[in-house]
């Protein structure tokens, strides 16, 4: 009877089906090659195997298979229709994600195809003769070879003993692991006393023995809870713990028990770069065990650790950022999900625009297993699916060992300049605190969320700015190299020496970023070694490492930053966290801004105080009475959240909505404008007042193209599947308007 297939091809599009040869063995989630049009050849994924023909003449047939094993189980799958039916894509865009960027060679040719597929990097390995597997035979061949050749008898005998050491041993060995020299081993092979074979090679995985570390009271009780909670039947949990409450042991002690059932982890962090020191931690306590996964790495280690995956039998610990939740981990136990709160989780380009948070409580779901989220400042979702008790809960309410919480201090900008207290961009009492830091040998972290020298340059006599020519914003000023840059689409020009506008004098800086802190810290205190750790000053992974290798063995005394200083350090002579400007995270035509600000500064003041010694903050407002600054110096975490969800409440904002964003984009604003209109007033007819919109955003020019919005907001109770599938007929019917055709939409469901 002939078979088919339905195969996913890494485009967005619907599976399409092919013939499968008489004679080939397919299996579901197997990679296989296929002819898609006249001439172009894909990798595709084997979706359904079936005998039901399609209603069409002419079908193609699969070329050959890719892979000697299935790359997909159907745990995953299952996750990519998830994906593509949530996230309103197909399980192609899924797949360009997915799957490393060799597992899927494409080309005009079949030719060209097959230059781009992958061929696994081989190795020598080494074994006995057959006939010198007989003990006599070997004994013999010894005797020849230990006065004549001593080398050959020490590599014959090395070869023997690879074994347990009570027998001659049989088996392959790597070359690698032998002690002999190449010359040698190919002299043994000619006189056919060894044999050589070419082998993928394979990677060493470690024992089953960890050194787990020692719980406080308050550590072990949390651990016995969230037992206690998955045997119950939760599958998901919350660990809230503030800053340095040691939430990391309690990760280590649930991993270590599901490494030693034989079953595979998967801790995902924020962004990979950022955690250097989490990986080496459990690296000294898991060894050789631990996998790590990241878009750092090459594009050949990332296809090699996926294609050892779908071959292994379990007991497999990875840490990687969002993309290693499609790594294909057969007995999936456990995610942890650290700092569960941050926005990095959320994709945003390109489709599927997900967050790999939610998507972790799925996969967990589909394997059987159990997803734990942690965070000190968990996501006001989270926070109130714990608090209903749809997800269980456990707390740590006290720093580990003999560390307490940092003080912190809200310090009025504006009361300092009027009583002129303020020099540069930083109050006396952050400035008096710097230097009775350095003075007690101690370090300082300076928190500012913008980069560069400063947020634009302007004239003073006529007002005109630099301006981007492709997007509708400001060039940040970078002191390095003079050079104002776009932070959107990377447009970048020199300083003008003089305004393009007047011709009357130079445009000077306004605002500052971290470039300008750094440059004025460094002449207040021109003893301190100060670094700059931001996307400008990282340009390399090394060169990452070399910033926080620096900080750690306290070569530098001073590390002004961005974001990038508030996530998973543990620096332990860190006795001071100044944020500058916190009114700037406060300020944002966001409903999650008050959160974000939360967060962000609550994190950040946890990097202070880490160890016996305690720590200071140092917050700088204009706006010390603000109710976020009040409750980030309280360390009121449940105040902040329950005074969110009552505004979200009156708003209809999540949790008491799902929402869904349209952006439209096209060259021509007119186009555009009618395209919207008419989109918004199909919508209505479906949704009615849940339609949000047109609106037009902060930037609303990007790349040369313009953007406006609309928004979609489904109650929380109402079927979202239902409401996806009349928003896909709407968009369906929308792009098929000639009118409208151009005009590109992007729909982000659950937007950050």
């Amino acid at each position: 009877m002939p078979r088919y297939a339905d195969i996913v091809l890494p485009l967005a599009q619907p599976a399409y089906t092919f013939a499968v040869p008489e004679g080939m063995a397919v299996t579901e989630g197997q990679a296989v090659a296929v002819q898609f049009g006249a001439h172009k050849f894909y990798t595709g994924i084997v979706w359904r195997v079936h005998d039901r023909r399609p209603d069409f003449p002419r079908i193609k047939s699969i070329q050959r298979i890719l892979y000697d094993t299935p790359l997909l189980s159907a745990a995953q799958r299952a996750l990519w229709e998830w994906m593509a039916s949530y996230y309103l894509c197909s399980p192609g865009e899924v797949m360009r994600v997915a799957l490393p960027a060799l597992m899927k060679p494409s080309g005009d040719t079949e030719e060209e195809f097959s230059e781009e597929e992958f061929r696994p990097r081989t190795e020598p390995y080494v074994s006995l003769a057959r006939a010198l597997c007989d003990e006599t035979a070997f004994h013999e061949a010894c005797e020849r070879l230990e006065r004549r050749a001593p080398k050959q008898y020490a590599a014959l005998l090395e070869i023997a003993s690879a074994g347990d050491g009570t027998r001659i041993a049989t088996g392959e060995i790597a070359q690698r692991l032998l002690r002999a020299e190449s010359a040698v081993l190919r002299t043994l092979e000619r006189k056919g006393l060894i044999l050589r074979a070419e082998h993928e090679r394979t990677v060493e995985r470690g024992g089953s023995a960890f050194r787990l570390p020692e719980l406080t009271p308050m550590q072990r009780r949390a651990l016995d809870s969230l037992r206690g909670q998955f045997a119950a039947g939760k599958e998901t949990a919350l660990l809230q713990g503030i800053t340095g409450s040691g939430k990391t042991e309690i990760y280590i002690h649930l991993i270590g028990e599901v490494l030693s059932r034989g079953g595979d982890v998967l801790l995902l962090v924020p962004e990979i770069a950022l955690t250097a020191q989490l990986i080496e931690r459990m690296e000294r306590i898991f060894g050789s065990r631990v996998t790590a996964y990241h878009s750092k790495l090459t594009n050949r280690r990332r296809t090699e650790t996926y294609l050892r995956l779908s071959r292994s039998e379990g007991g497999e610990f990875v840490v990687g950022a969002r993309s290693s939740l499609f790594l294909p981990l057969k007995h999936l136990q456990l995610i942890v999900v650290d700092e569960e709160h941050d926005a990095s989780y959320k994709q945003t380009d390109p489709a599927p625009r997900y967050n790999a948070r939610d998507c972790a409580v799925v996969m967990a779901r589909l394997t059987g297993g159990h997803t734990l989220l942690g965070s000190a400042t968990p996501s006001v979702e989270t926070w109130s699916n714990a608090a209903s008790g749809k997800y269980g809960r456990a707390e740590l309410t006290e720093r580990y060992g003999t560390a307490r919480p940092p003080v912190i201090y809200v310090s009025d900008t504006l009361r300092a300049a009027r009583r002129g207290e303020r020099h540069g961009h930083f109050n006396k009492l952050l400035l008096d605190k710097i230097d009775e830091t350095l003075r007690r040998g101690g370090q300082v972290m300076l928190f500012q969320n913008r980069r560069g020298f400063s947020p634009y340059v302007e004239c003073t006599e006529c007002g005109w700015t630099a301006r981007c020519p492709n997007c509708n914003v400001t060039l940040t000023y970078h002191k390095g190299g003079r050079r104002l840059v776009c932070h959107y689409c990377g447009h970048t020009e020199e300083v003008p020496a003089k305004c393009p506008s007047c011709r009357v004098t130079d445009v000077v800086p306004r605002g500052f970023g971290t470039e300008k802190i750094e440059e004025e810290i460094s002449r207040i205190f021109p003893e301190a070694q100060v670094a700059r750790l931001d996307r400008d000053s990282v340009t390399s992974e090394k060169a990452f490492n070399a910033i926080i290798a620096d900080f750690a063995a306290r070569r530098t005394d001073i590390l002004v930053g961005t974001q990038m200083i508030t996530k998973g350090f543990d620096f332990e002579g860190v006795s001071l966290v100044g944020i500058l400007n916190a009114d700037n995270l406060l300020n944002n035509p966001d409903f999650r801004a008050a959160e974000r600000a939360f967060q962000l500064m609550t994190q950040v003041s946890g990097r202070a105080g880490r160890r016996d010694d305690g720590g200071e903050v140092v917050i700088q407002t204009g706006d010390p009475g603000n109710p976020v600054i009040r409750q980030v110096a309280a360390g009121d975490y449940e105040g902040m959240v329950r005074m969110q969800l009552a505004e979200r409440r009156a708003f209809f904002y999540p949790p008491y909505a799902r929402l869904t964003s349209l952006l439209l984009r096209h060259r021509d604003p007119t186009t555009l404008r009618d395209g919207i209109t008419a989109l918004a007033a199909r919508l209505r007819e479906r949704f009615g007042r849940r339609v949000l919109g047109p609106m037009t955003p902060p930037v609303d020019r990007i790349r040369g193209e313009y953007l406006a919005g609309l928004l979609l907001k489904i109650e929380s109770g109402a079927s979202s599947a239902r409401a996806r599938e009349l928003l896909l007929a709407e968009l369906k019917t929308f792009s098929e308007n000639p009118a409208y055709r151009a005009i590109t939409v992007v729909v982000d469901v659950d937007p950050q």
